[in-house]
């Protein structure tokens, strides 16, 4: 912790970005333990709290219930923000003591990492893969259904698909606690296809933009700003927006009002950070020539235009072309079947060896911008 207690004044410079990394590489290293609690738990537990008042004091009121939901997102995304800027300010306190307690920045450095989420999202993906039994060319559950019908969603059962249904009840199990879209029925071709869904989706909402939001706050620090917001301020502001967005932003009922301003928040701070990962995954894709990132680009931007989300799709969009994997179709909610638009169409449906490419695309990704970051604040502190 010596090293995070240096700097011109206390976390200058570089050294913001080491912290960053260390963050990272906890995250890789440790997960979120089970037995820990989690800052994303805290903040559900206000959401679910402040949702009760809303609802009892707006009644169906429409009006009513859009102003309580930017009042929850104000408080809930200030009240995360600020939690975070007092840690930090604690931290940098001790830093600057005569005799510079560890304490502080260690806090610090493990609020940081629980706000990145690579680690428990690569295991949960894993998870659905080592449930999944290997692949008979012979079984009927095995093939993607066709778009055109709504009807083949659901696998013809013969005898055999109903065999192997059974024996694909772990991974639905397994992958409904990743995914909004209803898995008791799903086939193995379905199965995986989620699986790079959620893995690319995600990528991006759970590890590249609390990312994007600590190296900004690193870039501050580094520029001598310690008194303003920091990367625990800004990447547990946006976990707060995230964390919202996944509990309030559903067009059903009274939420339909109340997650509005959740909803519209994460997506604005998603923006960049999505269409960044959307322009240099190309990098670490195996493209020959970087001139490949903004027709890369370009693409996620074309393909993902129809899907409802801003981000959504240009995120698993990005991931589909990278990973040459065709992705989107007919996803069952419930009742519901909703057609999703294709990605890379005319590419290879998900498989086994597509869905760890897109992981092993995270992971490098994530250490391109790490290592950009670091080189980011060496620039700042060779010209301080």
């Amino acid at each position: 912790m010596t090293l995070l207690c240096s700097g011109v004044d206390s976390l200058t410079g570089i050294h913001p970005f080491l912290l960053v990394l260390a963050a990272a590489g906890l995250d890789r290293l440790v997960g979120d333990p089970r037995w820990c609690l989690h800052p994303v738990v805290v903040m559900g537990w206000w959401i679910r709290w402040l949702r009760q008042l809303a609802e009892h004091a707006a009644g169906d009121r429409p009006l009513a219930l859009r102003l309580a939901g930017g009042v929850i997102t104000l408080l809930l995304v200030g009240g995360s923000a600020g939690a975070g800027w007092l840690l930090e300010q604690a931290a940098l306190q001790l830093c600057r003591t005569e005799l510079p307690e560890p304490l502080g920045p260690l806090l610090l450095l493990i609020a940081l990492a629980s706000a990145l989420a690579g680690r428990s999202l690569e295991q949960a993906v894993r998870d659905v893969l080592r449930a999944l039994p290997a692949a008979n060319p012979q079984d009927n559950t095995i093939g993607p259904p066709n778009p055109s019908d709504a009807r083949s969603v659901h696998s013809v059962q013969t005898p055999r698909a109903v065999a192997a249904g059974a024996d694909l009840e772990p991974a639905r199990r397994a992958l409904s606690w990743i995914v909004g879209r209803s898995t008791e029925d799903l086939n193995a071709a379905e199965i995986l296809r989620a699986a790079a869904e959620t893995a690319s989706e995600n990528a991006v909402d759970g590890l590249f933009a609390p990312l994007f939001w600590m190296l900004v706050g690193a870039a501050l620090w580094s520029a001598g700003l310690t008194g303003g917001p920091g990367p625990l301020c800004l990447a547990w502001g946006f976990k707060a927006a995230s964390t919202l967005d996944s509990m309030l932003g559903y067009r059903v009922g009274r939420l339909n009002w109340l997650g509005t301003a959740g909803a519209r928040l994460d997506d604005l701070l998603v923006w960049l950070p999505c269409r960044l990962v959307a322009v240099s995954l190309p990098l670490v894709a195996g493209i020959s020539s970087a001139t490949r990132c903004v027709p890369l680009l370009q693409a996620a931007l074309r393909d993902g235009a129809p899907d409802p989300s801003p981000n959504a799709g240009v995120s698993q969009a990005a991931y589909a072309h990278a990973a040459g994997v065709q992705l989107g179709g007919l996803n069952r909610y419930g009742d519901t079947i909703k057609a999703k638009p294709l990605l890379a169409k005319g590419c290879p449906p998900a498989s086994r060896a597509s869905v760890q490419r897109i992981q092993l695309l995270s992971l490098r990704l994530e250490a391109l911008w790490l290592a950009a970051g670091l080189a980011l604040g060496a620039g700042i502190s060779a010209a301080q």
